[in-house]
């Protein structure tokens, strides 16, 4: 019996110690896991964060690189407006070239098959030769000679800076052609002559004639584009949309390099208006004085311009000038009646006596209904 409950005694013992084993290895195991689960979460915590930077370091970066991308784009579109302007002006001026290299040839035949038909047909009379009167052809002809050979001098006179000699050359052009591409250069590049002298009243004046007078000349797109420059230039933000405005309105520009410049350009006074209607500071429009070297109005017109200007007129006819109908009725020109001619840049040496033009020389005149 003593055995018996002694051995009872030492199994509830040897129980006892093993249940205290027991609880201590749960608990150095609790334990051991509460470490491992807490540094788990610090280097989870210390990864997240340094993930989170690294994500806040390439969204910088791909947000950079988006307006790199946009402002290499409007680069890019411009360069392409300006490369489409100048290919399809190049294009222009060759087709022109080629007409007017064949109809002087075809003139220069004529004249001279003329000249054998009216040297054959002169009689005598009291003893003198009496010349049978050309006809209708020869005179324009010989008038178109005249006309496109002054206007070649007037445009050396303005690259020589005879702006005074220049502007009466290109008005004698006008005057006597009136309608066709001829006049329209002429009163194009009289209202150069009068920017480089620094007379703008005047060149605004000529240049919204010459819009009236040829609404689909080839001038026409970048007349508008140059008064929209010279009323940018002058703060009058109001003329400058409605010229911008114009040229996007008409057709004949609708295909002209002048056309994507002018919407650019019309799209950036539209956001500054918005900006200033909403409160936000934006710049302030400071009227430029412009002089003959003033870049502001003279290089207003696309980067093209120079390859827009014609290239001297060979001595022969103009074929828009001579495709006219003849009951087509001239365009009205409107300019100031009393306009005179460019006065002398103040910055240009003087000229001589003989290569300026009258101070009371007029504009040109109304063109009449032919």
């Amino acid at each position: 019996m003593k055995r018996l409950v002694l051995g009872m005694i030492a199994a509830s013992i040897a129980l006892t110690g093993c249940s205290k084993i027991t609880m201590l290895r749960t608990e150095e195991m609790k334990a051991v896991g509460t470490d491992v689960q807490v540094a788990v979460l610090s280097n989870l915590d210390t990864t997240v964060q340094i993930l989170s930077a690294q994500n806040d370091s390439l969204r910088a970066e791909v947000d950079s690189l988006k307006a790199q991308q946009a402002a290499a784009a409007l680069v890019q579109k411009r360069l392409m407006a300006e490369v489409t302007m100048l290919s399809r002006r190049m294009g222009d001026e060759s087709e022109r070239n080629d007409s007017r290299q064949e109809e002087i040839i075809y003139r220069l035949d004529m004249l001279l098959g003329k000249s054998d038909k009216i040297l054959a047909k002169k009689v005598v009379v009291s003893g003198a030769a009496a010349p049978v009167p050309m006809d209708s052809i020869e005179r324009e002809a010989e008038k178109l000679v005249e006309a496109e050979a002054l206007f070649n001098t007037a445009r050396s006179d303005y690259h020589r800076g005879e702006y005074k000699l220049a502007y009466s050359g290109f008005k004698q052009v006008y005057e006597q052609m009136k309608t066709g591409e001829l006049a329209e250069n002429s009163l194009y590049w009289m209202a150069l002559c009068l920017i480089d002298a620094n007379q703008l009243d005047k060149a605004k004046k000529v240049f919204a004639a010459l819009a009236d007078a040829f609404p689909e000349g080839q001038k026409t797109c970048t007349t508008m584009f140059k008064l929209a420059a010279i009323y940018s230039a002058e703060c009058d933000i109001d003329m400058q949309k409605a010229y911008l405005q114009k040229i996007l309105n008409s057709k004949t520009c609708s295909a002209s390099g002048e056309f994507e410049q002018a919407a650019e350009i019309l799209q950036e006074i539209l956001e500054k208006e918005e900006k200033k209607a909403a409160g936000e500071p934006v710049d302030a429009c400071v009227s430029t004085v412009v002089g003959p070297a003033d870049s502001a109005v003279s290089g207003a017109a696309p980067a093209s311009e120079s390859a827009a200007q014609p290239a001297p007129v060979p001595a022969a006819t103009s074929t828009e000038a001579n495709s006219t109908p003849a009951a087509t009725t001239a365009p009205a020109v409107t300019a100031p009646a009393a306009e005179a001619a460019p006065a002398a840049p103040a910055a240009t040496e003087a000229k001589p006596a003989a290569n300026s033009a009258p101070a009371t020389e007029a504009a040109p005149a109304t063109a009449p209904a032919k």
